[in-house]
């Protein structure tokens, strides 16, 4: 074990480094923990194997490239000492957690469990290749009120699209779901569902000991994206991820270690969990104030993030602010109205 890194904000870190490439940390009896890289600002995430004896069951698997197969080779001759792969579990269906699922069901025959609506989901982007964004993306973009040269290089550009960067998954999958419980790594673990950052998201709980697997659900030092897209444009996924946090942060224990999909394993899961639900309570008392005046969503990036957003971030930016907005708008806080380019007007009401 690395020297640990010191409480910061109730939170402790037992491990100052993440595992080198290639290579794994075990940070429990059965469990090995891993990293693959990510072609973006958040340039990882991390990857578990459980021990099953003679096999292993694999939580999240990372994006689909050569370098991410090669990788994972590796590690399968190295950390996993050749032993096939007989489960992989997704706890979500975004790229980086679920990208990869395909090629362990194709090419080792593992089995692919995960909740009902992470497959569905993973499975429809993921044959929905586009080669520009459709009409309806575009119109999303102009009532979000898209700055006008994003939105004028983003309408003939390729957009980001699943197929390239998530094997092609096979027909079949075992679903997990709320209250079930699963046998892995020597341990049995309750599972819980958590909304918000992906519907249906799942989280594992031991019961033999303190261990949390908690995909993107619940993370350490960077907040979870929670955005709207053009595939639900009213949804309110910021009250779904209230809820959620609300209702795990009662199974919250200071000795928990939690595994999270980026970033260092931790403990101090009750403060985090509260620090998780603040975050979107001071998120949403700015937004109520800059909206005193009529605002585009495309407006509300000062109020929000406190930060400069650049271009690479823009998108998960402009969505994080339309789900925001979507919930004072549907707990009747705020109103909306169209301007004459088609972009929604938000304001608090009087």
């Amino acid at each position: 074990m690395t020297q640990a890194v010191p409480a910061e904000t109730g939170l402790r870190y037992p491990w100052a480094e993440p595992p080198a490439e290639g290579e794994a940390i075990k940070v429990a009896e059965g469990v090995l923990w891993m990293r693959l890289p990510l072609p973006m600002a958040l340039d990882h995430v991390n990857v578990y194997a459980l021990d099953d004896g003679d096999s292993w069951t694999l939580v999240d698997t990372g994006m689909s490239s050569r370098r991410s197969r090669a990788i994972w080779q590796k590690l399968l001759d190295g950390p996993l000492d050749g032993r096939p792969i007989t489960r992989v579990i997704a706890t979500h269906h975004h790229p980086d957690h679920i990208g990869l699922a395909g090629w362990f069901q194709t090419e080792f025959g593992a089995e692919l469990l995960t909740s009902r609506t992470a497959w569905l989901f993973a499975r429809m982007l993921q044959l929905d290749e586009q080669a520009v964004p459709r009409q309806e993306t575009l119109e999303f973009y102009r009532a979000a009120g898209m700055d006008a040269a994003i939105f004028d290089e983003r309408k003939s550009e390729r957009p980001f699209n699943f197929a390239d960067v998530v094997y092609a998954l096979p027909l079949g999958f075992r679903r997990l779901k709320q209250d079930d419980t699963i046998r892995m790594g020597g341990r049995q673990w309750d599972v819980h569902i958590g909304h918000g950052h992906a519907p249906e998201h799942l989280t594992f709980w031991s019961r033999d000991d303190n261990l949390v697997i908690a995909g993107d659900q619940i993370l350490p030092s960077i907040s979870s994206n929670i955005g709207v897209y053009a595939t639900e444009p009213d949804a309110d996924p910021v009250a779904d991820w209230m809820e959620s946090c609300t209702r795990l942060s009662a199974f919250a224990r200071p000795e928990n270690l939690v595994l999270g999909g980026h970033k260092l394993p931790f403990k101090g899961l009750p403060t985090r969990m509260r620090q998780l639900i603040d975050n979107h309570h001071g998120a949403l008392q700015r937004l109520r104030a800059h909206i005193a005046t009529p605002k585009t969503a495309g407006d509300c990036f000062p109020a929000l993030f406190k930060r400069s957003i650049g271009k690479g971030e823009y998108g998960l930016a402009l969505v994080e602010a339309i789900a925001h907005l979507n919930h004072l708008y549907h707990s009747g806080q705020a109103t909306r109205t169209r301007r004459a380019d088609g972009a929604w007007l938000w304001q608090m009401k009087e």
